[in-house]
């Protein structure tokens, strides 16, 4: 009896297995473990040298592994069938090389040329990445920011299923970086895979789904932020105004939960406290009643996170 079943669609878009790049000594990456699901916003921090941009390059094919096994969309980059799948990937690397003589619209054609992709599209991605007026201005005339719009433009091509960002909101402005993280999610909403790289950590904070810390070729720590604060356990801030008559009342609240320290900054009193204890610090603050002006609570930053897993 034949089976007419089929299996369901792989939910991992990009899956790394013992993943390794060695140039003699050097191991550029070493041993990287990691899945990145269909759908889902990735990010991908690490210091000038980690081996971010090495492993991009292998995930896109670009160059081979020393050592281990990658797949992008449930096809191996080493296998022949990887040139189709390529097409139905979209890369912006760190930098960009354009011919400056070619104008938006003309260089836009020439990398869908390359890729196959359909150039009538090419207007409208020119739009959708708000370079529609200038689309006949040579790119040479272009800032750095204009230049990075248009690299995200030819990163769109094809309409990728899986999207490759190195360092893409460098030069843009912020009105840009919020425009530009607006196209992301609603892409991340059709589906499309994103993995992206960025020095501004702010940025990634609360857009990623789930990020990946990488220190000297290896994965050093994979989560959500929410779920890395906890694993790193970082201690967090809370400032407090409260009239000066309730410093010493709020002093003795807390002086019996342990770990916690607090100084007077400025008026203001500052509580630094493990997380384990957050909750017991506020209730001690219940007493206060009125006098308690207002809080806020500083949780560790995606630079906190990255900092303290360094050091």
């Amino acid at each position: 009896m034949t089976n007419s079943s089929k299996a369901a669609p792989s939910t991992v878009a990009v899956a790394l297995h013992g993943v390794s790049k060695h140039y003699g000594n050097v191991h550029a990456v070493d041993g990287v473990e990691l899945t990145v699901q269909r759908g889902e916003l990735f990010g991908l921090i690490g210091h000038n040298g980690a081996g971010k941009s090495t492993l991009f390059k292998m995930m896109l094919g670009l160059i081979a592994a020393t050592a281990g096994e990658i797949q992008v969309a449930g096809t191996s980059v080493r296998g022949s069938d990887f040139r189709v799948t390529r097409r139905k990937i979209g890369y912006l690397p760190e930098n960009l090389v354009l011919y400056d003589n070619l104008s938006a619209l003309e260089t836009l054609r020439f990398f869908a040329k390359l890729k196959g992709a359909d150039q009538a599209s090419c207007p409208a991605l020119l739009e959708q990445v708000g370079l529609a007026d200038v689309g006949k201005r040579a790119v040479h005339e272009f800032s750095k920011g204009m230049r990075q719009r248009l690299g995200f433009a030819q990163a769109l091509l094809g309409k990728p299923d899986v999207l490759f960002l190195d360092e893409p909101s460098n030069g843009l402005d912020p009105m840009a970086i919020r425009e530009f993280y607006a196209h992301l999610r609603d892409l991340r909403e059709q589906g499309v895979t994103i993995v992206i790289t960025s020095h501004i950590l702010a940025d990634l904070q609360e857009r990623v789904d789930r990020l990946a810390i990488m220190a000297s070729g290896k994965i050093q720590a994979v989560g959500s932020v929410h779920a890395l604060r906890e694993q790193l356990d970082l201690p967090l801030s809370i400032a407090l105004r409260v009239e000066p008559s309730a410093q010493a009342e709020l002093k003795a609240h807390l002086q019996a939960i342990s770990g916690v320290d607090l100084q007077v900054v400025d008026g203001e009193v500052v509580v630094r406290c493990p997380r384990p204890v957050k909750m017991a610090v506020l209730a001690a603050l219940s007493p206060l009643g009125a006098r308690l002006i207002d809080l806020h609570i500083h949780e560790p930053s995606l630079e906190d996170l990255f900092f303290g897993l360094r050091s």
